[in-house]
């Protein structure tokens, strides 16, 4: 099977409504022929109507939704609103877990609702710098996906993305190696295959300190499809540059 790539950026909560028009004209200027590759920008929910229609090479993502449709759930964004705003939406991402106290079983019942409305889930899963040196790396994303994805149908399930990203690597400027994060993916393709029979083209990203110096090796790695990326993602020059490193992964 031929390798496709998605290339994510997650603004956080950076750029404003006009800041992220800008943005992504920018880079649909300097966008190069992307058959093959998936780029997304997860933007913040006050950017997305701005950004909607500007380009038909660029998919748009929120970076969260609530899990009911509607109700007394003051300043919570629905995945019935986000309908027709995003292609994609960013699920159980750590800074949801670790500062908002995101729960396995509010990330659950998020998963469904995105999907009832057409919306693909990008599930983030990881573990922290104590569980890592603990050797409890593959036990909490175990625990995660087994928690995420329990009571989903084989073809829901296909509908998603994972994304590994170690919780210690996140705005650190620390990263997993290569061979680090390449072992996560493949024990996560593998659990993945044992639940679904073949998840073999199942997209599955790395997330943590990606920079257009270290994209082109992570990409290269066997069960990597993708990269969510954070602050390199904010310029339009180094969210380029990995765009152009899978670009050139796939003309090999």
């Amino acid at each position: 099977m031929k390798k496709k790539f998605v290339i994510a950026g997650n603004w956080k909560m950076f750029k404003t409504a006009e800041e992220s028009r800008r943005f992504v004209s920018d880079l649909e200027r300097d966008l190069p022929d992307v058959a093959g590759i998936e780029v997304v920008l997860f933007a913040p929910f006050t950017s997305l109507a701005a950004m909607k229609g500007m380009s038909g090479r660029i998919g748009i993502g929120a970076q969260n939704l609530f899990y009911e449709r509607e109700g007394a759930f003051t300043g919570e964004i629905s995945s019935v609103m986000l309908q027709g705003l995003a292609d994609w939406v960013l699920i159980g991402h750590s800074e949801r877990r670790e500062i908002f106290g995101e729960t396995d079983e509010m990330i659950r019942k998020k998963i469904p609702a995105a999907l009832a409305v057409g919306l693909r889930p990008l599930l983030c899963v990881g573990e922290t710098l104590a569980e890592r040196d603990r050797g409890e790396t593959v036990s909490k994303i175990e625990g995660q996906l087994a928690a995420a994805l329990a009571g989903l149908e084989k073809g829901d399930i296909r509908r998603l993305a994972i994304a590994y990203e170690p919780v210690w690597a996140i705005g650190t400027g620390r990263n997993a190696t290569p061979a680090q994060a390449e072992d996560v993916h493949r024990f996560i393709r593998g659990w993945l295959a044992a639940k679904l029979g073949d998840a073999s083209g199942f997209p599955l990203l790395y997330g943590g300190s990606v920079k257009p110096e270290n994209s082109g090796e992570l990409l290269a790695q066997t069960d990597i499809d993708g990269v969510l990326v954070g602050g390199a993602s904010l310029k339009v020059e180094s969210f380029s540059a990995i765009i152009n490193h899978s670009r050139d992964l796939l003309d090999k």
